[in-house]
């Protein structure tokens, strides 16, 4: 039997281990990935720390790209109905909703499923095939899995550099708060979220994108990928209130249409409500972990007349969404640019890397 190595999650706060798995036959109605990419997200940070409860030992990975290895019964077309064959590239969605909870059956909302089993989050090596993560030489996806082929001539590394990011803006910009043609756009948070909602706004047709975010490199990055009309630097601002008024400025001193959060601090939160215009939106997507509470002032939503909408995660649906984006994404901008690409054996200078703020996106590559 074939082995592959897989990077695993033995103790909250301690280094990642490099193991070897054996790789299991193909599940019916499944299949075994080469996985060549696994990305590496703010989340893996966050269970890495203990900040998440999950079982362990468990692969990490929830962000992949690969190849198909072996194919189980009754398995031979992707979700779209192409056929599937040995070598094609192929993305997968990281969660399965079970279908039966109350969110899932009543309320129409996968996304909020109470029983969901995620890949590289969930799935621990003691009660799963081991390989259940895509930081890994290979990746046993089971039935249930949306699995898209990646169209032809997408560069492998530019797909990944919205990975898990791409689909999450995606359901927030398709589900819960559109943007309209030639609306203004505030996107605060200059990270794989940030850049994805910004790309995204661009594409559905914003007059006018300003990125508000840091460290200046960072920006420098987003506007050489050609992401952003504008860009704010308040990260590093030695006078924040500064920096906020100038982005008011940018959008014609009335505030923006929409203001999209994408940081994950708290702290934002107020700021970016006071960045909205009279009667626009805010839409909220970087708080995935709790991070804290935060002071909020009440009278800016009420004023403002703001309509205050959360964003959380995404289905299979919406990363099929985002392949199928991947040819328009990578015309217009250049998504190769913002990732950096590690070993599979580098992962602990990767996971450091990103904890550092060091790098944009960063991608394991086996």
């Amino acid at each position: 039997m074939s082995v592959g190595r897989a990077v695993v999650l033995t103790e909250f706060g301690k280094p990642l281990e490099l193991r070897k798995f054996p790789v299991p036959p193909a599940p019916e109605g499944g299949m075994i990935v080469a996985s060549h990419c696994g990305g590496v997200c703010g989340t893996d940070l966050h269970l890495q720390q203990g900040h998440l409860d999950v079982p362990t030992p468990l692969v990490l990975g929830h962000e992949g790209l690969g190849t198909v290895h072996r194919l189980g019964a009754g398995t031979a077309v992707d979700v779209n109905g192409a056929p599937l064959s040995v070598g094609d590239v192929v993305m997968w969605a990281s969660s399965i909703a079970c279908g039966d909870c109350v969110p899932c059956r009543i309320h129409r909302e996968p996304t909020l499923c109470e029983n969901r089993r995620t890949y590289g989050v969930n799935r621990p090596v003691d009660q799963e095939p081991g390989l259940s993560g895509a930081w890994a030489d290979y990746i046993c996806l089971r039935p249930g899995t949306a699995v898209v082929k990646v169209p032809e001539g997408i560069d492998p590394l530019a797909a990944m550099a919205f990975a898990c990011a791409g689909p999450t803006m995606v359901h927030a910009l398709y589900e819960r708060r559109p943007v309209r043609v030639g609306e203004t756009v505030v996107v605060q948070g200059s990270g794989p979220v940030g850049l994805a909602a910004a790309a995204l706004a661009e594409l559905s047709g914003a007059e006018r994108v300003i990125l508000v975010g840091g460290p200046q490199a960072r920006l420098r990055t987003a506007a050489e990928a050609g992401i952003g009309d504008h860009h704010v630097d308040i990260v590093g601002a030695a006078d924040q209130a500064a920096a906020l008024a100038e982005v008011m400025e940018l959008t014609g001193g009335r505030g923006a249409d929409l203001v999209i959060e994408a940081t994950g601090v708290p702290a934002a939160i107020d700021q970016g409500l006071r960045l909205a215009r009279r009667g626009g939106s805010y839409l909220v997507v970087g708080q995935y972990t709790d991070s804290g509470d935060t002071t909020v002032n009440p009278h800016q939503i009420v004023y403002r007349q703001l309509d205050v909408v959360g964003s959380w995660a995404f289905t299979g649906a919406h990363l099929v969404q985002y392949v199928g984006l991947l040819p328009a994404l990578t015309r217009r901008f250049d998504l190769a640019r913002l990732v950096t690409r590690y070993d599979l054996e580098e992962h602990g200078r990767a996971l450091a890397d990103v904890a550092a703020g060091a790098v944009l996106k960063a991608v394991l590559v086996s």
